[in-house]
């Protein structure tokens, strides 16, 4: 606390002085004096600062007597020290040590025992190949097979013989994309060639596995058929705070529960469902005797709400079916193109071209050339194609005698006989039959009488009878016999 001020608040800022204390007066002899001095006396100073300093140049003196000292006591050294020379090695020890040194790192040696290159190895001008490969090939969106192997490494005809084998068991455009195909390639003897293909593994559909071997001089198609086991997968719970958590939570993929909900939705409104309703999914599944699993479309929609339950089945018609075989549908028609601009409306009118007054069955809906056409309504495409002056025509089915119809398109997206669901893609606007101009002819038919398409309302209620019936009441047997888990 020397170089403290206020020596007497040694104790803290927050000390009290009540007075100077008394110090009692000690008298200290000569050495004792002495070694206090001594004590006071830095001597080993910072030499790094205040330079030039009194303390400094006594660190300085300080510093070169240490010095001197070490030197001074230091043992003289009259001859060096010899280390013992080891024997030189030969024959394999010099190999083995070789190995394990560092030096042979730059002559392509490894760690370890690995031996590098001696001198009896004979450079080689270009690596060898290995005597076979192992590749896979993936199918993409718009190959073709023959393409694929050939970018695998396959020679043109081996890439032939291959896709004519496979041609003959499955239709190639059963071939999905993403799908891999394994294959061997051997030997070849140079490297102006492709490698010859071996052997080819290829899961054609999921029921059967193909496979290509090399016999000779061509190849050789064997079919192994997998066994399938096509029970449905039912899936019961509760639906809690939400019923798409809950099913997603029981491990039911999103696109089957976003269909239960339209189904169930169709009956009545989703808001009505209580945390305490059960529901019910039967899914579509197969299951192939090699462990694989391939999870289909929602077959039975179920939901027991109180005193009251729903269970609807979808029929072959797309169309889903309360158990005892009715269907009762209830909505509007979406407009079919986008930006909709209508020309001329629904009635009575004078024909532009023909030159004279008759009805006008539908309206016609102003479109750019080539503006997508979309379905309003799920519906079956029952004819596309060309219709008098009509031009480009589409035709299609919504169940309940209701028929909406489309005329001088451009070209078509859609084909004859094709299930299509509401907002999807039919067509395209054009110019086609007796028309002024690019635009959309748009019908609406109930039972066959032509209705005004602007907000049109429908109300449908379709029944099965006959087979179909008990076709139907066989399947909601089925599906309802299935053990949850199953």
């Amino acid at each position: 606390m020397r170089d403290d001020h206020g020596f007497e608040q040694a104790g803290g800022t927050a000390a009290v002085s009540f007075g100077r204390a008394f110090v009692p007066v000690v008298e200290l002899g000569a050495l004792d004096r002495l070694r206090a001095a001594a004590l006071r006396i830095d001597w080993v100073p910072d030499l790094g600062s205040r330079i030039g300093s009194l303390e400094w140049w006594r660190g300085a003196a300080t510093c070169a007597a240490l010095c001197a000292t070490a030197i001074a006591l230091a043992p003289p050294i009259a001859n060096p020290i010899l280390g013992s020379v080891p024997a030189a090695l030969s024959g394999s020890d010099r190999d083995e040590a070789r190995a394990l040194a560092i030096a042979p790192l730059a002559w392509g040696a490894d760690t370890g025992r690995h031996m590098a290159a001696n001198d009896l190895v004979v450079p080689l001008t270009e690596a060898p190949e290995r005597p076979i490969e192992e590749r896979t090939a993936t199918i993409g969106h718009g190959d073709s097979l023959g393409a694929v192997l050939q970018r695998a490494g396959l020679s043109e005809r081996d890439a032939q013989d291959a896709v004519a084998l496979i041609a003959g068991a499955v239709p190639l455009g059963d071939l999905t994309p993403g799908k891999q195909i394994p294959m061997t390639l051997g030997r070849r003897p140079n490297k102006t060639v492709a490698r010859p293909l071996e052997a080819l593994a290829l899961r054609a559909r999921f029921d059967l596995e193909l496979s290509l071997k090399r016999v000779g001089d061509g190849l050789v198609l064997s079919r192994q058929v997998i066994a399938i086991d096509n029970t449905p997968l039912r899936i019961q719970g509760v639906v809690g705070s939400s019923l798409y958590r809950s099913a997603r939570a029981a491990g039911i993929p999103a696109k089957v529960v976003e269909t239960y909900i339209r189904a169930i939705n169709s009956k009545f409104a989703i808001g009505q469902i209580g945390a305490g309703d059960r529901y019910d999914f039967v899914i579509d599944r197969k299951r192939a005797a090699t462990g694989e699993t391939q999870i289909g479309n929602l077959l039975f929609a179920g939901l027991d709400h109180g005193q009251k339950k729903t269970q609807l089945v979808q029929w072959n018609d797309g169309t889903w079916y309360e158990a005892t075989g009715q269907a009762e549908r209830q909505g509007t028609f979406t407009m079919p193109v986008s930006m909709a601009r209508v020309t001329s409306s629904f009635g009575m009118r004078f024909h532009p071209l023909l030159g004279f007054t008759r009805m006008h069955k539908g309206i016609d809906i102003g479109t750019p050339w080539g503006t997508p056409i979309h379905a309003p309504a799920d519906g079956t495409i029952v004819y596309a194609g060309r219709s008098g002056g009509y031009g480009n025509y589409i035709k299609m089915a919504h169940g309940g005698n209701i028929v909406t119809c489309y005329g001088h398109l451009s070209r078509f997206a859609a084909r004859s006989g094709q299930r299509v669901a509401r907002g999807q893609v039919i067509g395209y606007s054009g110019n086609s039959g007796l028309s002024t101009g690019p635009h959309l002819h748009w019908e609406v038919l109930r039972g066959g009488i032509a209705v005004n398409p602007r907000g049109f309302s429908f109300s449908s209620i379709a029944t099965l009878s006959g087979e179909q019936l008990r076709a139907f009441k066989a399947k909601v047997a089925g599906l309802l016999a299935v053990k949850p888990g199953a």
